[in-house]
Protein backbone atom coordinates (compact mmCIF):
# COMPACT_ATOMS: atom_id res chain seq x y z
CA UNK A 1 0.00 0.00 0.00
CA UNK A 2 2.78 2.21 0.81
CA UNK A 3 4.60 1.69 -2.57
CA UNK A 4 1.71 2.15 -4.24
CA UNK A 5 0.59 5.39 -2.69
CA UNK A 6 4.73 6.71 -3.15
CA UNK A 7 4.18 6.00 -7.08
CA UNK A 8 1.40 7.98 -6.99
CA UNK A 9 3.26 11.14 -5.41
CA UNK A 10 5.62 10.74 -7.86
CA UNK A 11 2.79 10.40 -11.35
CA UNK A 12 0.64 12.99 -9.76
CA UNK A 13 3.82 15.62 -8.80
CA UNK A 14 4.14 15.75 -12.85
CA UNK A 15 3.04 17.32 -16.52
CA UNK A 16 4.17 15.09 -19.71
CA UNK A 17 3.77 16.26 -22.75
CA UNK A 18 1.48 13.24 -25.21
CA UNK A 19 4.48 13.72 -28.05
CA UNK A 20 7.33 12.39 -25.55
CA UNK A 21 6.97 9.17 -26.73
CA UNK A 22 8.84 9.06 -29.15
CA UNK A 23 12.82 8.92 -29.18
CA UNK A 24 14.92 11.56 -31.06
CA UNK A 25 16.65 9.99 -34.23
CA UNK A 26 20.01 9.63 -33.52
CA UNK A 27 22.33 9.03 -36.53
CA UNK A 28 22.28 5.65 -38.21
CA UNK A 29 25.88 5.89 -38.60
CA UNK A 30 28.75 8.89 -37.61
CA UNK A 31 28.67 11.77 -40.00
CA UNK A 32 31.10 14.82 -39.98
CA UNK A 33 29.87 17.23 -39.24
CA UNK A 34 31.35 20.36 -38.04
CA UNK A 35 31.21 20.31 -34.39
CA UNK A 36 29.39 23.30 -32.17
CA UNK A 37 31.53 25.84 -30.53
CA UNK A 38 31.49 28.11 -27.80
CA UNK A 39 32.89 31.74 -28.12
CA UNK A 40 35.72 30.24 -26.41
CA UNK A 41 36.85 27.54 -28.65
CA UNK A 42 35.66 24.76 -26.65
CA UNK A 43 32.14 22.89 -27.70
CA UNK A 44 28.78 23.77 -27.06
CA UNK A 45 27.19 21.86 -25.26
CA UNK A 46 24.50 24.23 -24.44
CA UNK A 47 20.89 22.95 -25.48
CA UNK A 48 17.71 21.06 -24.49
CA UNK A 49 18.95 17.06 -24.52
CA UNK A 50 17.09 13.88 -23.59
CA UNK A 51 18.48 10.29 -22.95
CA UNK A 52 15.32 8.35 -23.28
CA UNK A 53 16.10 5.00 -24.26
CA UNK A 54 14.34 1.39 -24.38
CA UNK A 55 17.83 -0.06 -23.36
CA UNK A 56 18.29 -1.20 -19.60
CA UNK A 57 21.11 -0.42 -17.35
CA UNK A 58 21.35 -3.75 -17.30
CA UNK A 59 21.75 -6.56 -20.07
CA UNK A 60 18.99 -9.19 -19.71
CA UNK A 61 19.57 -12.97 -19.54
CA UNK A 62 18.25 -12.91 -23.74
CA UNK A 63 21.38 -10.74 -24.73
CA UNK A 64 24.07 -12.59 -22.80
CA UNK A 65 27.23 -11.72 -24.70
CA UNK A 66 25.73 -9.99 -27.22
CA UNK A 67 26.52 -5.84 -26.03
CA UNK A 68 24.67 -4.84 -29.61
CA UNK A 69 21.88 -5.80 -31.58
CA UNK A 70 21.46 -5.91 -35.27
CA UNK A 71 19.51 -3.44 -37.05
CA UNK A 72 17.00 -6.61 -37.98
CA UNK A 73 16.98 -7.83 -34.50
CA UNK A 74 16.43 -3.98 -32.53
CA UNK A 75 13.75 -3.38 -34.66
CA UNK A 76 11.93 -6.55 -34.02
CA UNK A 77 12.31 -5.92 -30.44
CA UNK A 78 11.31 -2.26 -30.51
CA UNK A 79 8.43 -3.09 -32.39
CA UNK A 80 7.54 -5.41 -30.06
CA UNK A 81 8.32 -3.24 -26.99
CA UNK A 82 5.26 -0.91 -28.72
CA UNK A 83 2.67 -3.44 -29.09
CA UNK A 84 2.97 -5.14 -25.48
CA UNK A 85 3.72 -2.48 -23.27
CA UNK A 86 0.17 -0.49 -24.38
CA UNK A 87 -1.27 0.55 -20.75
CA UNK A 88 -4.63 2.40 -20.72
CA UNK A 89 -4.50 2.67 -16.60
CA UNK A 90 -6.66 -0.11 -15.82
CA UNK A 91 -5.24 -3.13 -16.41
CA UNK A 92 -1.36 -4.21 -15.43
CA UNK A 93 0.93 -5.17 -17.54
CA UNK A 94 4.75 -5.41 -16.75
CA UNK A 95 5.84 -1.48 -16.22
CA UNK A 96 3.01 -0.92 -13.75
CA UNK A 97 4.26 -4.19 -11.62
CA UNK A 98 8.12 -3.34 -11.90
CA UNK A 99 6.70 0.19 -10.69
CA UNK A 100 5.31 -1.33 -7.57
CA UNK A 101 1.32 -0.31 -8.51
CA UNK A 102 -0.17 -2.65 -10.72
CA UNK A 103 -3.30 -2.68 -10.47
CA UNK A 104 -4.07 0.83 -8.63
CA UNK A 105 -4.72 2.61 -12.15
CA UNK A 106 -2.12 5.22 -11.37
CA UNK A 107 -0.29 5.01 -14.65
CA UNK A 108 -1.13 5.13 -18.47
CA UNK A 109 1.16 5.56 -21.36
CA UNK A 110 0.53 9.51 -21.47
CA UNK A 111 2.86 9.37 -18.26
CA UNK A 112 5.47 7.50 -19.59
CA UNK A 113 8.20 8.64 -21.43
CA UNK A 114 10.74 6.00 -22.26
CA UNK A 115 11.47 6.91 -26.03
CA UNK A 116 10.99 4.26 -28.36
CA UNK A 117 14.56 2.79 -29.87
CA UNK A 118 17.13 0.59 -27.73
CA UNK A 119 20.18 2.81 -27.74
CA UNK A 120 22.54 3.76 -30.89
CA UNK A 121 25.96 4.16 -29.83
CA UNK A 122 28.76 4.28 -33.04
CA UNK A 123 26.16 3.14 -35.18
CA UNK A 124 24.93 0.21 -33.65
CA UNK A 125 22.23 -0.65 -30.45
CA UNK A 126 23.55 -1.02 -27.52
CA UNK A 127 21.71 -4.17 -25.01
CA UNK A 128 22.88 -2.44 -22.02
CA UNK A 129 23.60 1.21 -20.57
CA UNK A 130 26.68 -0.77 -18.76
CA UNK A 131 29.76 -1.04 -20.99
CA UNK A 132 32.00 -1.87 -18.24
CA UNK A 133 32.25 -5.06 -16.85
CA UNK A 134 31.76 -6.30 -20.04
CA UNK A 135 28.85 -8.59 -18.96
CA UNK A 136 26.85 -5.52 -18.78
CA UNK A 137 25.92 -5.84 -15.04
CA UNK A 138 26.16 -3.84 -12.12
CA UNK A 139 29.62 -5.64 -10.33
CA UNK A 140 29.12 -7.59 -7.24
CA UNK A 141 28.13 -5.54 -4.43
CA UNK A 142 29.62 -5.79 -1.41
CA UNK A 143 28.36 -6.76 2.41
CA UNK A 144 28.52 -3.14 3.57
CA UNK A 145 26.69 -1.85 0.02
CA UNK A 146 23.85 -4.43 0.84
CA UNK A 147 23.23 -3.41 4.63
CA UNK A 148 23.02 0.36 3.00
CA UNK A 149 20.26 -1.25 0.58
CA UNK A 150 18.43 -3.21 3.33
CA UNK A 151 18.88 0.09 5.56
CA UNK A 152 17.37 2.03 2.52
CA UNK A 153 14.44 -0.51 1.89
CA UNK A 154 13.57 -0.29 5.49
CA UNK A 155 13.17 2.92 5.64
CA UNK A 156 11.28 3.21 2.60
CA UNK A 157 8.92 0.35 4.26
CA UNK A 158 8.64 2.69 7.28
CA UNK A 159 5.59 5.40 7.71
CA UNK A 160 6.67 6.42 11.54
CA UNK A 161 8.74 9.90 10.34
CA UNK A 162 8.57 11.61 6.90
CA UNK A 163 12.09 12.07 7.19
CA UNK A 164 12.21 8.06 6.52
CA UNK A 165 10.51 8.28 3.60
CA UNK A 166 12.44 8.06 -0.08
CA UNK A 167 14.28 11.17 -0.84
CA UNK A 168 12.40 10.90 -3.94
CA UNK A 169 8.83 11.02 -2.64
CA UNK A 170 9.94 14.24 -0.19
CA UNK A 171 10.82 15.99 -3.55
CA UNK A 172 14.71 16.49 -2.86
CA UNK A 173 16.20 14.56 -5.51
CA UNK A 174 14.74 12.41 -8.77
CA UNK A 175 14.24 9.07 -8.16
CA UNK A 176 16.26 6.25 -10.24
CA UNK A 177 19.40 8.42 -10.43
CA UNK A 178 17.81 10.57 -12.70
CA UNK A 179 19.46 13.80 -11.75
CA UNK A 180 22.87 11.88 -11.16
CA UNK A 181 25.79 11.70 -11.32
CA UNK A 182 25.12 9.12 -12.70
CA UNK A 183 22.23 10.29 -14.97
CA UNK A 184 20.16 7.57 -15.90
CA UNK A 185 16.91 7.44 -17.97
CA UNK A 186 14.16 6.52 -15.77
CA UNK A 187 10.11 6.18 -16.78
CA UNK A 188 9.61 10.08 -17.48
CA UNK A 189 10.49 13.65 -17.41
CA UNK A 190 14.20 12.49 -19.05
CA UNK A 191 15.17 15.94 -20.18
CA UNK A 192 17.64 18.58 -19.69
CA UNK A 193 18.91 21.94 -20.79
CA UNK A 194 22.53 22.53 -20.63
CA UNK A 195 23.63 26.00 -20.48
CA UNK A 196 27.13 26.97 -20.29
CA UNK A 197 30.00 29.67 -19.99
CA UNK A 198 33.91 29.55 -19.31
CA UNK A 199 33.22 29.28 -15.69
CA UNK A 200 30.21 27.19 -15.02
CA UNK A 201 28.62 24.37 -17.09
CA UNK A 202 24.68 24.48 -15.42
CA UNK A 203 22.44 20.88 -16.17
CA UNK A 204 19.00 21.78 -15.40
CA UNK A 205 16.86 18.50 -14.86
CA UNK A 206 13.83 18.55 -15.54
CA UNK A 207 12.70 16.01 -12.62
CA UNK A 208 12.27 17.59 -9.85
CA UNK A 209 13.69 20.89 -11.43
CA UNK A 210 17.15 19.73 -10.01
CA UNK A 211 20.38 21.96 -11.00
CA UNK A 212 23.61 20.78 -11.23
CA UNK A 213 26.52 23.09 -11.20
CA UNK A 214 30.01 22.05 -12.58
CA UNK A 215 32.29 24.51 -11.74
CA UNK A 216 35.14 24.60 -14.49
CA UNK A 217 38.41 23.67 -12.78
CA UNK A 218 37.29 24.20 -9.79
CA UNK A 219 38.33 22.74 -6.29
CA UNK A 220 36.23 20.30 -4.22
CA UNK A 221 35.34 21.55 -0.68
CA UNK A 222 36.53 19.82 2.72
CA UNK A 223 35.33 16.35 2.78
CA UNK A 224 32.86 17.44 5.97
CA UNK A 225 30.80 19.78 2.96
CA UNK A 226 27.61 16.43 1.77
CA UNK A 227 25.42 17.72 -1.16
CA UNK A 228 22.18 15.70 -2.31
CA UNK A 229 24.04 15.56 -5.90
CA UNK A 230 27.47 15.62 -5.12
CA UNK A 231 30.00 18.61 -5.58
CA UNK A 232 31.02 18.67 -9.37
CA UNK A 233 34.19 20.37 -10.79
CA UNK A 234 34.98 20.22 -14.30
CA UNK A 235 38.02 20.61 -16.89
CA UNK A 236 38.61 20.07 -20.82
CA UNK A 237 40.03 17.51 -22.37
CA UNK A 238 40.45 18.01 -26.26
CA UNK A 239 37.11 18.10 -26.81
CA UNK A 240 35.33 16.52 -23.91
CA UNK A 241 33.95 18.12 -20.96
CA UNK A 242 35.38 15.62 -17.91
CA UNK A 243 32.96 16.08 -14.52
CA UNK A 244 34.47 14.82 -11.42
CA UNK A 245 32.21 14.50 -8.53
CA UNK A 246 32.44 14.07 -4.67
CA UNK A 247 31.45 15.13 -1.47
CA UNK A 248 27.68 12.86 -1.99
CA UNK A 249 25.78 12.83 1.32
CA UNK A 250 25.85 9.36 2.56
CA UNK A 251 21.53 9.44 2.41
CA UNK A 252 21.98 9.53 -1.42
CA UNK A 253 22.74 5.45 -1.59
CA UNK A 254 23.09 5.40 -5.28
CA UNK A 255 22.54 1.53 -5.44
CA UNK A 256 24.09 0.83 -2.19
CA UNK A 257 26.71 3.73 -2.46
CA UNK A 258 28.57 5.24 0.46
CA UNK A 259 28.99 9.16 0.97
CA UNK A 260 32.42 7.76 -0.63
CA UNK A 261 30.77 7.82 -4.00
CA UNK A 262 33.08 8.48 -7.10
CA UNK A 263 31.83 9.49 -10.12
CA UNK A 264 33.59 10.80 -13.70
CA UNK A 265 31.22 11.36 -16.47
CA UNK A 266 32.47 12.59 -19.64
CA UNK A 267 30.14 14.66 -22.32
CA UNK A 268 31.50 14.94 -25.88
CA UNK A 269 29.79 16.23 -28.50
CA UNK A 270 29.58 13.68 -31.02
CA UNK A 271 28.35 16.36 -33.92
CA UNK A 272 24.98 18.92 -34.39
CA UNK A 273 22.44 16.53 -32.66
CA UNK A 274 24.20 14.23 -29.87
CA UNK A 275 26.11 14.17 -27.00
CA UNK A 276 27.80 10.80 -25.96
CA UNK A 277 27.82 10.69 -22.24
CA UNK A 278 29.94 8.04 -20.18
CA UNK A 279 30.28 7.92 -16.52
CA UNK A 280 32.23 5.77 -14.29
CA UNK A 281 31.18 4.82 -10.58
CA UNK A 282 34.13 4.29 -8.10
CA UNK A 283 33.11 3.06 -4.86
CA UNK A 284 35.28 -0.35 -3.06
CA UNK A 285 33.37 0.22 -0.47
CA UNK A 286 30.04 -0.69 -1.91
CA UNK A 287 31.25 -2.29 -5.67
CA UNK A 288 33.80 -4.89 -6.37
CA UNK A 289 35.06 -2.80 -8.78
CA UNK A 290 34.48 0.47 -10.57
CA UNK A 291 31.67 0.02 -13.29
CA UNK A 292 30.77 2.13 -16.61
CA UNK A 293 27.56 3.36 -17.94
CA UNK A 294 27.59 4.69 -22.16
CA UNK A 295 25.12 6.02 -23.75
CA UNK A 296 23.67 8.99 -26.11
CA UNK A 297 21.69 12.47 -25.00
CA UNK A 298 19.87 13.51 -28.09
CA UNK A 299 18.74 16.75 -29.19
CA UNK A 300 15.05 17.60 -28.51
CA UNK A 301 12.76 20.78 -28.76
CA UNK A 302 11.79 20.74 -25.47
CA UNK A 303 10.27 23.04 -23.24
CA UNK A 304 11.78 21.85 -20.09
CA UNK A 305 8.40 21.05 -18.21
CA UNK A 306 7.65 22.00 -14.62
CA UNK A 307 7.47 18.97 -12.53
CA UNK A 308 5.81 20.60 -9.76
CA UNK A 309 7.20 18.66 -7.38
CA UNK A 310 7.97 20.24 -3.55
CA UNK A 311 8.58 19.65 -0.17
CA UNK A 312 5.69 19.25 1.88
CA UNK A 313 3.08 18.03 -0.33
CA UNK A 314 0.25 16.76 0.28
CA UNK A 315 0.74 13.36 -0.38
CA UNK A 316 3.14 12.64 2.37
CA UNK A 317 0.18 14.12 4.74
CA UNK A 318 -1.96 11.54 3.13
CA UNK A 319 0.52 8.63 3.79
CA UNK A 320 1.86 9.26 7.43
CA UNK A 321 -2.15 10.48 7.95
CA UNK A 322 -3.25 6.83 6.46
CA UNK A 323 -1.04 4.94 8.49
CA UNK A 324 -2.57 6.27 12.03
CA UNK A 325 -5.61 5.67 10.94
CA UNK A 326 -4.67 1.99 10.00
CA UNK A 327 -3.18 1.51 13.50
CA UNK A 328 -5.81 3.44 15.29
CA UNK A 329 -8.16 0.82 13.64
CA UNK A 330 -5.97 -2.09 14.52
CA UNK A 331 -5.93 -0.84 17.90
CA UNK A 332 -9.31 -0.97 18.43
CA UNK A 333 -9.70 -4.60 17.46
CA UNK A 334 -7.43 -5.41 20.34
Amino acid sequence: MTTRLSIALVAVAMVIPAFAQTTPKAPAKSKTQAIPRAADGHPDLQGIWTNVTLTPLERPAEWTGKPTLSEAEAKAFEKHDAETNTIDGNTDGKLLQNAGSAGTGAYNNLFFDRGSELARVDGQKRTSLIVDPPDGKVPRITAAGRARNTAALRNFNSVDNVKNRPLSERCLVGFGSTSGPPMLPVLYNNNYQIVQTPDAVVIMVEMIHDARIVRINGIHPPNNVRQWLGDSTGHWEGDTLVVDTTNFTPDTRFRGSSGNLHVVERFKRVDGSSILYRATMDDPSSFAEPWTVEFPFLATPGPIYEYACHEGNYALDDILGGARKMEAESNKKK
